[in-house]
């Protein structure tokens, strides 16, 4: 499996899908990286779908949850400071190997 070049904790864009939330900006929760599939993202606060919940006991209640959905990696990009889509790279500093913004040079 090839090494990611987005993390939890990053900024991101979308840039391809459902129209309400193309374009749109946020921060990634969670990376989900299994064996024979395709990686994927969850971004804070987009992608949002109702999930039918059983009764349980943590949730007697039960009902219909609203949570976020993941989203393919290859649909979401990273933002650079003036808040559009920039690619990233990769640069050793001394003996770190740290990302950078391929256009303008800078570490992230």
């Amino acid at each position: 499996m090839s090494k990611l070049k987005i993390k939890r904790g990053d900024n991101v864009i979308i840039t391809t899908g459902k129209k309400d939330i193309k374009g749109k900006t946020g921060e990634v929760i969670e990376v989900i990286k299994k064996e024979g599939k395709d990686p994927r993202v969850v971004v804070a606060g987009l992608n949002i779908i109702k999930k039918h919940v059983k009764p349980s006991a943590s949730n007697p209640q039960g009902g219909i949850v609203e949570r976020e959905a993941s989203i393919h990696i290859s649909n979401v990009a990273l933002v650079g400071k003036d808040g559009k889509a920039i690619k990233i790279g990769y640069k050793i500093e001394g003996d770190k190997k740290v990302r950078i913004n391929k256009k303008t040079g800078e570490t992230l």
